[in-house]
């Protein structure tokens, strides 16, 4: 598949509860799928996993899950991604469940990729997310993890990241395109599929995301609004915020481990050597917030 801007760029959609959507084949890879659902008060939606490890994670708004694996009756507390800490929920492969929307204007993404393993079911809870503000000056950003690596599951880690208005993201640009190991057998760079879903707290906000490769055989820069998706095949992409709009990005990566194993770009890591402080707006989002 060739990667350029009109192929990188997934677009919300206008209508209907899904907000946006990429599949494993659309998208030209191997494993990764993503959705991004809202339903109002009382809606319901039916699913099953299949040969496939899954997570749900409520963007905002109230649910009830029902499933073969686990019943779980209040997920979520956020009235949206701005004003508070994530609930997510893994579900194994061969799970059944229902959802059912406890709030109006519940928005959710799932994502989900193909496993051979059985691992339990869980309910992640904002005490779960371990909040990291990473970088610095005007490339600080908050990390809140949700499914990290060393989670008991087989390929999926998830996590969301909050850029405040005229700073950058995933920076240093850095790539995890390759699987490498040194002599001790110690990972160095994972191979990850990777997804970027966007919120922006403004009407007309925006974030700029370059997506290019050593070779340049990727080399193209878009520009996401609320509910779009960027996708990351290969390649370092860091992302821009444009000033007075502050940047949300929900990330789901599966490949070779269960890891964020990564290198960076050498011709733009000496920048952390000029970290000295950290921007003083972070962190956007803490426990408790929720209410």
């Amino acid at each position: 598949m060739e990667y350029n801007e009109k192929t990188l760029l997934v677009r919300a959609r206008k209508d209907g509860p899904v907000l946006n959507a990429i599949s494993a084949e659309k998208a030209g890879w191997e494993l990764l799928n993503f959705e991004a659902w809202r339903f109002e008060k009382n809606a319901s939606w039916e699913s099953r996993t299949g040969e496939n490890e899954a997570a749900l994670v409520v963007l905002g708004g109230q649910c009830a899950v029902e499933s073969n694996k686990g019943m779980w009756i209040r997920i979520g507390r956020r009235p949206g991604v701005f004003g508070g800490m994530p609930y997510a929920l893994y579900l194994p492969r061969r799970t059944e469940f229902k959802l059912v929307a406890l709030t109006d204007g519940l928005e959710v993404g799932y994502g989900w990729a193909p496993t051979d393993e059985d691992h339990p079911a869980r309910l992640i809870t904002p005490a779960d997310s371990e909040i990291e503000i990473r970088g610095g000056h005007q490339a600080t950003r908050q990390i809140n993890s949700i499914i990290p690596p060393g989670f008991d599951c087989h390929r999926l880690v998830v996590c969301e990241v909050y850029t405040p208005g005229g700073n950058w993201s995933s920076y240093p640009p850095h790539k995890h395109d390759v699987h490498v190991e040194d002599a001790a057998g110690n990972l160095v760079e994972a191979d990850l599929e990777e997804i970027y879903y966007y919120k922006i707290d403004k009407p007309r906000g925006y974030a700029i995301q370059r997506v290019y490769t050593d070779d340049r055989s990727i080399d193209s820069a878009v520009v996401a609004h609320s509910n779009d998706i960027v996708l990351v095949p290969a390649g370092y992409h860091p992302v821009s915020a444009a000033y007075g709009y502050n940047c949300y990005y929900l990330n789901f990566l599966a490949g070779s481990a269960q890891a964020l194993t990564a290198r960076d770009d050498p011709a733009y890591a000496w920048t952390k050597e000029t970290w000295t402080a950290k921007d003083p707006r972070l962190p956007m989002v803490t426990r408790g917030m929720e209410g």
